[in-house]
């Protein structure tokens, strides 16, 4: 688990939302492990990592089209297809992400 990621979980305003992503598992080659986590916030920024690049803006989109919702997320990222190929990753698996409404107001 990532320091930063708790430290801010910590520290997060009443009033600000945000989405907890965590790696629950992975298949094949991915650039982080189960375990990893990150928080995504509704003005862009980022703490923590779940790998970067076509994956971690993939994840970015969903948690914040769930910001509204409220509602918890399990998704799958796929680094195996060609998008992936095409942006330079040279990773060949999948991620399993699970999307963690922080401070939602629904």
């Amino acid at each position: 688990m990532d320091v930063r990621v708790v430290k801010a979980i910590g520290q997060l305003k009443s009033k600000e939302e945000a989405v907890l992503a965590t790696i629950v598992a992975t298949h094949g080659s991915t650039p982080r492990k189960a375990g990893s986590q990150a928080i995504f916030f509704c003005d862009g920024r980022i703490i923590g990592t779940i790998g970067g690049g076509y994956g971690e803006a993939e994840v970015s989109q969903h948690a914040l089209s769930m910001v509204s919702s409220g509602k918890p997320a399990m998704i799958r990222i796929d680094l195996t297809h060609e998008m992936a190929e095409n942006d330079g990753m040279i990773c060949g698996g999948t991620m399993d992400i699970f999307l963690e409404p922080l401070n939602s107001k629904r």
